[in-house]
């Protein structure tokens, strides 16, 4: 099994959900999140004094699959999340030793 943690731009998440869930995904977690990297902070103007944002709002998924689902479920939110600019986002793929459902008590990719 596999975790796959994406940070998306924000108007991006209805795209990258439609693009998922056509790859078989049944389900994930969404936070709103904050962060910088490359694309770093931007100037903003409240009450006529100007400030620096240093982070950045983002949207971060969550989303469990079978090592089989991994490399589809990657290449969609790559193809959803893309508009060719800063900022676009970061995936990682990690390993996931065990998954449960609480409800039923199935295990690993019953569970998910």
């Amino acid at each position: 099994m596999k975790l796959i943690i994406a940070t998306i731009k924000p108007f991006k998440l209805e795209d990258v959900r439609e693009a998922v869930s056509e790859v078989g995904v049944s389900g994930m977690m969404v936070s709103e999140v904050k962060g910088f990297g490359a694309q770093s902070g931007h100037t903003e103007t409240y009450r006529g004094a100007e400030y620096t944002v240093n982070f950045v709002p983002k949207i971060k998924l969550e989303i469990a699959v079978t090592d089989a689902a991994a490399a589809g479920v990657v290449e969609a939110i790559t193809k959803a999340a893309h508009t060719g600019k800063i900022g676009d986002g970061k995936i990682f793929v990690l390993d996931l030793e065990q998954a449960l459902r609480v409800r039923t008590g199935e295990t690993n990719e019953e569970a998910l």
